[in-house]
C-alpha cells in the first residue's frame, strides 16, 4: 500500500520536483561559454557577446519552467518572450531549448480551448518569424519552417502525454469502480449470510411457539432459543461491522468448516432434524476454503428451513488433502423441496464464492428434494 501510495505522488508531484532544478540547469548551460555554440538561432542577426539584457532574456525563458505545471499558458508566454529577445538581440543562447519544453506543458496540461490555443500560438509565431527576417534581410525561410515544425512535434509530444495521462486516470477510475463493486458484494453476502441464517431460525421457532401455548415448558424452551439466536445473530452483526471499520485493529474470528457442529446443532434447536457426517480431519490452515465451506452449509441448512421445514436434511463433509467436498440435501416433494425456479441471491452468491477459488458448484431438484453440493479446493490464501 505504501509504495502504491508513493508511486502515485511522484506521478502527481514528481514532475513539479524536476521542473526549477531543469530550469536552473538550463540556465547555468546557457552562461557557460562551452556551450555557446549549441543556442538556438533563428534568422540571421549577427551573434552579440553576453551581457545584462542576455541574462535577463535566459531568466525569462528557463525560470518559469519551474512553474510549467501549475500555470502551462502564463509560463509559456513569459518563456516565448524572452526567446524573442534572444533572437531579436543575437545572443541566440541555448537557454532557446526552453521554448518547445515550455510548449509540451501547453499542450498535455491545457484542457480547455485546446484548438484555439494551438491557432493564437501559431499566429503569434508569424510576427516573430515575420521580424528576424526582416531584421535580417536574405535568410532563407526554410530555418523558421523547420523552427515551426519543432514545436508542432512538441506540441503532438504534449498531446500524447495528456491522452495517456487521460487514459491511465480512467483506468484507475474504472479499477476504484470495479474494487468499490466487489467490496459492496462481498459485504452484500457476509451479510445476507449472517442475517438470513440468524431470523430464518428465529421465524420458525416463533411461529412454532404459537402452537406450544398448552406445553409452558416447551413454550419457555422455544421462546430462550429465539433469545439466544438473537444474541447470536446481534453478535456476529457487530462482529461484521468492526471489520467493516477501517480503523478497526482487533483479531478476525471468522466462521470456518470447524465450527459446522455448532451450526447443525442450531438449526436442530429451531426444528429442523439433521444428519451430520464429516470425514477426514479439517486442516490447519485450509485458506478460503473453510469460510466457503462453511457458508455453503449455512444458506443450504437455512434454504432447507425456509422452504422444507421439518424435512429430513443430511449434511456430508469430506475434508481431502487438496478440497473440501460438501453436499447437502433435503427430502421433501413439491415447493418444499427447496428453492423457487431461478434459485436466490444467497446460491447466487455461493456459486461466486466456490468459483473464486476454482471449485464446482452445482444446487437443484434431486429425488424428490433439493440437493446442494460443492467442490472448494483448499490451500487458497484467506
Amino acid at each position: 500500500m505504501d509504495r502504491r501510495r508513493a508511486a502515485e505522488r511522484w506521478h502527481r508531484y514528481g514532475g513539479r520536483l524536476l521542473s526549477l532544478p531543469l530550469a536552473v540547469l538550463i540556465f547555468v548551460a546557457s552562461l557557460l561559454p562551452v556551450f555557446h555554440d549549441f543556442g538556438t538561432r533563428l534568422g540571421g542577426v549577427p551573434d552579440r557577446p553576453l551581457d545584462a539584457l542576455a541574462v535577463a532574456a535566459i531568466a525569462l525563458q528557463c525560470f518559469p519552467l519551474a512553474v510549467r505545471g501549475r500555470w502551462p499558458l502564463a509560463s509559456f508566454a513569459v518563456v516565448a518572450c524572452g526567446f524573442a529577445v534572444d533572437q531579436f538581440g543575437g545572443y541566440h543562447s541555448p537557454a532557446g531549448v526552453a521554448l518547445p519544453i515550455a510548449l509540451i506543458s501547453v499542450a498535455s496540461r491545457v484542457e480547455r480551448h485546446r484548438a484555439a490555443t494551438a491557432l493564437v500560438l501559431s499566429a503569434a509565431y508569424v510576427p516573430l518569424a515575420v521580424g528576424l527576417h526582416l531584421r535580417s534581410p536574405g535568410t532563407p525561410p526554410s530555418g523558421f519552417a523547420a523552427l515551426y515544425l519543432a514545436l508542432a512535434v512538441s506540441w503532438a509530444m504534449g498531446a500524447w502525454l495528456r491522452s495517456t495521462r487521460a487514459a491511465e486516470a480512467e483506468r484507475r477510475a474504472r479499477a476504484a469502480a470495479e474494487t468499490r463493486a466487489a467490496e459492496r458484494g462481498r459485504i452484500a453476502r457476509e451479510l445476507h449470510d449472517v442475517v438470513t441464517h440468524h431470523v430464518t431460525a428465529m421465524v420458525v421457532q416463533a411461529e412454532a411457539s404459537r402452537y406450544l401455548t398448552a406445553t409452558p415448558d416447551r413454550l419457555d424452551q422455544a421462546l430462550a432459543t429465539v433469545s439466544a439466536t438473537g444474541r447470536r445473530a446481534i453478535s456476529d452483526l457487530r462482529h461484521l461491522l468492526d471489520l467493516l471499520d477501517p480503523d478497526y485493529s482487533g483479531e478476525v474470528h471468522a466462521p470456518s468448516a470447524g465450527g459446522l457442529r455448532t451450526l447443525v446443532e442450531q438449526t436442530r434447536r429451531a426444528g429442523q432434524p439433521v444428519v451430520f457426517a464429516e470425514e477426514g480431519t479439517p486442516a490447519e490452515s485450509a485458506g478460503s476454503a473453510d469460510l466457503v465451506a462453511y457458508r455453503v452449509v449455512q444458506e443450504a441448512l437455512t434454504n432447507a428451513l425456509k422452504y422444507a421445514h421439518g424435512s429430513p436434511t443430511t449434511v456430508r463433509v469430506r475434508h481431502g488433502l487438496r478440497d473440501i467436498t460438501v453436499e447437502v440435501g433435503t427430502e421433501g416433494t413439491g415447493g418444499r423441496a427447496g428453492l423457487p425456479e431461478g434459485g436466490g441471491r444467497g446460491l447466487a452468491g455461493l456459486r461466486e464464492r466456490v468459483d473464486v477459488l476454482g471449485g464446482d458448484f452445482a444446487a437443484g431438484a434431486a429425488g424428490g428434494g433439493f440437493t446442494v453440493r460443492a467442490r472448494i479446493p483448499a490451500g487458497n490464501p484467506s
